[in-house]
């Protein structure tokens, strides 16, 4: 499969001459079908549906994104192949300077770079940016970046106080007319954020609050991660539901059919 793969790849980005370049929709779609993502990485493309969310934020040739807070690279290994040699990718990690994080904070990027260094036809354009307010509160240059997203993140950023400084910092990092791409776990209306962050869950009117509060107008929502089988009054939070399965074992088979969490998908945009 990985010679056919290779052949695909060959074929459309060879023969220019013949036929247009493949769009960014187009090396995404390629970029989830490639070898350096697992099975279990590729199961959950029914749930997160990269490649329509990806072309509802907006990206397009030549621009400089910047992903928050990977985790452990899901979206980066989609992100990094439709990303090469058509713009920039930069992954704002934790910063490994920071004394006091939680263990996954060191662990996470220290493998993540360690992934990079052994797929270098994937990897080799992405740049790092360390990032773990307050103690490291820089994304980079004011204006530099065209788009940055963000994948269920901000319930994290509530619980810790650091919302509003965070949303404030990408818009700083944003060129006029930037885009902020949001998808974040959806709590019921009316939800308390600061309770309902606890189970991971955010209402999409409080994160909308956080963004006007940084300057950013809203420009549109999708319902394109939205889950109505999920009642979001699980046992341990969203984390009960895949992928994470707090609760091991028991019920897991109703869980599963649950699937992952119901999620916001926001658009934002920085003022011209």
């Amino acid at each position: 499969m990985k010679s056919v793969f290779i052949s695909v790849i060959t074929m459309l980005l060879s023969f220019s001459a013949l036929a247009e370049e493949p769009t960014f929709a187009e090396r995404v779609a390629l970029g989830m079908e490639g070898e350096h993502r697992s099975d279990e990485n590729k199961a959950r493309d029914q749930y997160r549906h990269p490649a329509e969310t990806l072309e509802f934020f907006g990206i397009e040739e030549g621009m400089t994104v910047m992903e928050i807070w990977p985790g452990g690279g899901w979206y980066t290994e989609i992100l990094a192949p439709a990303m090469r040699d058509y713009g920039q990718l930069i992954i704002a990690t934790w910063d490994p300077e920071v004394e006091g994080q939680p263990a996954y904070r060191y662990e996470l990027p220290q493998q993540m770079e360690e992934n990079f260094a052994a797929h270098p036809e994937i990897y080799d354009q992405v740049t790092f940016e360390y990032f773990s307010p307050p103690d490291s509160p820089s994304l980079g240059d004011a204006e530099s970046i065209d788009v940055i997203v963000t994948f269920r993140n901000t319930h994290g950023w509530i619980s810790a106080g650091q919302a509003q400084d965070i949303f404030n910092e990408f818009a700083r990092v944003l060129k006029p007319g930037g885009i902020l791409g949001v998808v974040q776990h959806r709590a019921d209306e009316g939800a308390d954020p600061q309770e309902s962050a606890k189970n991971g869950y955010v209402s999409e009117s409080a994160v909308k609050e956080i963004a006007a509060n940084a300057g950013f107008e809203f420009v549109a929502a999708s319902e394109i991660n939205a889950n109505p089988k999920d009642t979001k009054d699980h046992p341990k939070g969203v984390w009960t539901l895949p992928p994470s399965y707090r609760l091991g074992d028991t019920d897991k088979e109703k869980y599963a059919a649950i699937g992952e969490s119901d999620r916001m998908t926001l658009r934002f945009k920085k003022p011209d």
